[in-house]
Formats: C-alpha cells, sequence, structure tokens
C-alpha cells in the first residue's frame, strides 16, 4: 500500500532502515524497541481522543481506552515499586517541565547537576524554558576523581535551601547514592526528583540499585535502557503527590494522550518484568565494562575512569582533537556517536571535549562481550592515533563483518 500511496516516504523509511542496518549505533540514548511494542504503535487506539483520564474523561467512547490506561499504570507500579505513576507524558522532558510548573512558585529554588557535569537541558539550562523560572543552584563533579561529592552536594544544600534536589543526568557515566541524596534533601525538607531516563531499564531489570523508597518522584523516558518507543514519558512519584503529578501533564501542559503510545508503553512495562529483560539488563552492564576495557587498552581516557552503567563518556581534551571531529570520523566508519561536553570542558558544544557512547542498542542486536571489547578498542585506536584514516579502515571492516545479517531486535531477547 506505502509503494502506491506514497513512493517518496516509502523511500526514505526504507533508506533510514538499511541505514540502521549497515551502521552500529552506540549512542547511549538510542534503542531498539520489541517487534510487539513497535506493532501496538499506529494501533487503532491512535484515532482515539482520550482527553482526561480513566473515569474522568472529555469525550465519550473510553471504556477501552480507560482499561488500556489503567492497565500500563497498574504495570508501570509493579515494575518500579512505586504507589503511583502516570503514563501519559509526551517525553520526560515534557514531564519534567510540567512537575516543575504545578509543584513550585518562580521563586521557589531548585538544585540539580551541572550540565557540563552530566546533567539535563531540562534541569535549568540557562537556554532551556525551565532555566526561566525558579531560583536555580547547581553541584557538580570532584576534580579529583570525576564523580559526585556528596558532602559538597549537601554544603551546596545547606546554603541554598532548594525546594526539591534533582538528581539523574545526562552524560554522568556512575552510579548515583539515592540514600545519601534523600538523606541531603530531608536535612534540608526538600523533595527528591530522580530523572531516571538513561538507567530506567537497569533498574527494572534489577541491574541496578532503586531510588524507590528514597525518591518523591521519578520521571523517565521510555527509551534508552528501557527499550521502549520514543516519544513518551512516565512519571512515578509517592501517592501524596498523586493528585498535582496528575494534573500538571492534564490540564496542566498537554491535551489528549496519544493512547496508541500508551498501549506500546502497556506492553513495555509488562515486558521489562520477564527474566528476559533482566538477562538483557546484566548483559548492558557487561558489554558497557567490556566496551570500557577496549577503550583503556587502545590508551582511551575515560571520565571518571570508567562506568558504572550503559554510558561511556571519552575525555578528548588531553588528545588534540574534538567530539565533533571523533563523532565524524567514527560516521565514516558507520559506527554512530555523539560529541558531548566533559566536566571542565573548554571548548564550546558545538565541538565539544568528548564523546559519549553507550550499550544499550548493540545489546539488543546481540553483540556479546568479546565484540564490544574489540570495538572498544578500534575504537580507542581512532581516537589515540595521529593516522585516524587507516583506523577508520579497519573499523569500518569490523562494522561490514559484525552487521551483515545482524537484525535491530535479536530473537534472544524476545520474552517466552
Amino acid at each position: 500500500m506505502l509503494e502506491t500511496v506514497d513512493v517518496e516516504i516509502r523511500k526514505l523509511v526504507l533508506l533510514e532502515e538499511q541505514r540502521q542496518l549497515s551502521q552500529l549505533s552506540l549512542v547511549a540514548s538510542e534503542n531498539y524497541s520489541s517487534p510487539t511494542i513497535r506493532g501496538f504503535e499506529g494501533s487503532i487506539f491512535a484515532d482515539k481522543n482520550a482527553e482526561g483520564y480513566p473515569g474522568r474523561r472529555c469525550v465519550s467512547g473510553c471504556e477501552y481506552a480507560d482499561q488500556l490506561e489503567n492497565l500500563a499504570i497498574e504495570r508501570a507500579k509493579s515494575a518500579f515499586g512505586c504507589e503511583h505513576a502516570n503514563v501519559q507524558a509526551m517525553s520526560a522532558t515534557i514531564a519534567n517541565f510540567a512537575i516543575m510548573n504545578e509543584l513550585f512558585q518562580p521563586r521557589d529554588g531548585l538544585m540539580a547537576m551541572r550540565l557540563q557535569d552530566g546533567g539535563h537541558l531540562s534541569h535549568g539550562a540557562s537556554f532551556h524554558a525551565s532555566g526561566r523560572s525558579f531560583r536555580w543552584c547547581f553541584y557538580g563533579v570532584s576534580e579529583i576523581d570525576e564523580q559526585l561529592d556528596y558532602d559538597e552536594v549537601r554544603s551546596i544544600a545547606l546554603e541554598n535551601r532548594p525546594a526539591a534536589i534533582i538528581c539523574g543526568g545526562s552524560s554522568y557515566p556512575r552510579l548515583i547514592d539515592y540514600e545519601k541524596m534523600y538523606e541531603i534533601a530531608q536535612e534540608i525538607g526538600a523533595l527528591l526528583w530522580v530523572d531516571l531516563a538513561h538507567t530506567a531499564g537497569l533498574v527494572a531489570g534489577r541491574a541496578i540499585p532503586s531510588p524507590f523508597p528514597y525518591a518523591d518522584i521519578v520521571t523517565t523516558s521510555t527509551h534508552k535502557t528501557l527499550r521502549g518507543p520514543r516519544g513518551g514519558g512516565v512519571i512515578l512519584c509517592k501517592q501524596k503527590l498523586a493528585r498535582k503529578i496528575d494534573r500538571a501533564i492534564f490540564p496542566g501542559l498537554q491535551g489528549a494522550p496519544k493512547m496508541d503510545l500508551i498501549a506500546a508503553r502497556g506492553a513495555l512495562l509488562a515486558e521489562v518484568q520477564t527474566p528476559r529483560f533482566r538477562e538483557y539488563a546484566k548483559d548492558v552492564l557487561s558489554n558497557a565494562k567490556a566496551l570500557e576495557r577496549g577503550l583503556l587498552d587502545a590508551g582511551a581516557s575515560l571520565v571518571s575512569g570508567g562506568t558504572s552503567s550503559h554510558l561511556i563518556l571519552l575525555n578528548l581534551l588531553k588528545c588534540n582533537t574534538t567530539g565533533l571531529e571523533i563523532e565524524g570520523y567514527l560516521s565514516e566508519g558507520r559506527v554512530i556517536t555523539n560529541k558531548n561536553p566533559v566536566p571542565f570542558d573548554t571548548l564550546p558544544s558545538s565541538k565539544a571535549g568528548g564523546l559519549r557512547i553507550g550499550s544499550a542498542a548493540l545489546t539488543t542486536r546481540g553483540f556479546d562481550e568479546a565484540r564490544f571489547f574489540e570495538l572498544g578498542v578500534l575504537i580507542g585506536k581512532v581516537v589515540t592515533s595521529t593516522h585516524k584514516r587507516d583506523r577508520i579502515v579497519d573499523l569500518r571492516s569490523f562494522v561490514d563483518r559484525n552487521t551483515q545479517g545482524l537484525p535491530l531486535f535479536n530473537q534472544k531477547w524476545l520474552a517466552q
């Protein structure tokens, strides 16, 4: 049907499919959802207006939409062990902004990790809508080990007395001690808010510690390590905040939810509770460590010395190169990554002193530790070599050998 209705769009879809199949994605914020989940996107629910919440819709004909959303909510609560869940947000960034608008006043103080040290733009970045309100203060990593210094976090919190402490981000490669952050928040009477977008799948898969019972609010996207559809956000919170959280999304910021995406999220939230997904989450971690070993063997410099999650941040400041340059070289070798600032970066973000990579997407494709190690060595040699073009030839050869017949979603991860 698509071949005859819209040839131009069909061509672009096929080209993108071929690009993804023939390249290796190490973008830490990318993954591939299962055929089951993709099948629910664009289903008949895509055409149903279900503005409001189950039992309180603005239009009729929502009896099955209500059952669907309630099912997704219950699965979210079960997957993460939380008291309340909202599955309507169109993204984690939208969820973050909605919560700020509903729970806090412009005069309130909020505290988050500095963007350059691993935070997220929706946590008060000056160029983002979240940064135009509230009194922001920021904490970061130590110059000694490039990891969070909880004594410094406490000191900043005591000095500024924010209404909420936000932890989590987009390029911090280490785990966060939620208990310590909770103790700091309790000391000043602040809410503890965890942005779990990058590591939600590792938490659901029981591979790393959960922010519950410490967090008052947890926000997450539905892709990345959670391995679900893009364009979705989930808010998890304590029951005392349930009404305010729901109002933050609707009517506070959004209109009607996308019910087909809620169907996909509901399927995802069942998938992450299977033994097969827990095996996947463990492999994401072990594969990231194998990638780390390969990079270090080749002489690459890593922020904080390595990783405790799926995410690795290369420090390129000492290699006389930039994130922009290495991203381009690796793309020529058919490995997709993204430039990223590093702590104490001296370069503009358009060039960046670092490169962010992650193990989640290639683990979904079926890469094992041996292939991750070899890939790490090859990338490390591109970074450290003065003859980068020669190294790209070796990298491209590796990619060609290891993508032939390799699906985007490996059959080994299908739930049984």
